[in-house]
């Protein structure tokens, strides 16, 4: 089997992003033939316009569908996140840090159990602050959906850049909504 064919089936085999050791470590490979697979695989999905590519962020790879093929993953897939989760989700990731309190009276009581969830899913985290807590997205946020950086910045251009592609496939709902906005 050729290297990059281990490679390959490595990343489509992966639950959660994989380092070059972690590659290197379950492939037998040595680790200048994982780096040369990757960045062929990368250049390979690319020069080809392939719907797959290969992230990388925090130094981890991970094999998924470009951003803007992803609006046909609904036709085919049961979504990960079910759709009013990923609603709190946007809220939290587009207006980060935000208190839980204020969320809980922009997308209501069952922000708790949304919150819960996400934590779970180690998508956010929260830190203490008086009574209630303050939630931001994790790495991982930003790894799971590709995004490349966990700073505010990117995550809220990634949001405004896909928020189209987020409307179609939750049935035309609305954009993330800002607590901050609560009156």
């Amino acid at each position: 089997m050729e290297d990059k064919t281990m490679v390959e089936a490595a990343l489509f085999a992966a639950t959660a992003p994989l380092k070059v050791e972690d590659i290197v470590s379950r492939t037998g490979l040595d680790e200048a033939s994982v780096r040369y697979a990757l960045k062929d695989l990368r250049m390979e999905y690319d020069f080809r316009g392939s719907a797959i590519m290969i992230s990388v962020a925090g130094g981890a790879y991970r094999m998924m569908l470009r951003p803007d093929c992803q609006k046909f993953t609904g036709v085919f897939a049961r979504p990960e996140i079910p759709g009013g989760v990923m609603r709190t989700l946007s809220t939290i990731a587009y207006n980060q840090p935000v208190l839980q309190s204020k969320l809980v009276k922009v997308r209501g009581p069952r922000a708790y159990e949304d919150v819960h969830i996400l934590r779970d899913m180690g998508l956010v985290s929260a830190r203490s602050v008086g009574q209630t807590v303050e939630l931001s997205t994790t790495p991982k946020f930003a790894e799971q959906f590709g995004i490349g950086s966990n700073s505010k910045a990117a995550i809220r251009k990634w949001i405004e850049d896909n928020a189209a592609n987020m409307r179609q496939a939750d049935g035309g709902e609305s954009a993330p909504q800002d607590p901050n906005d609560v009156q």
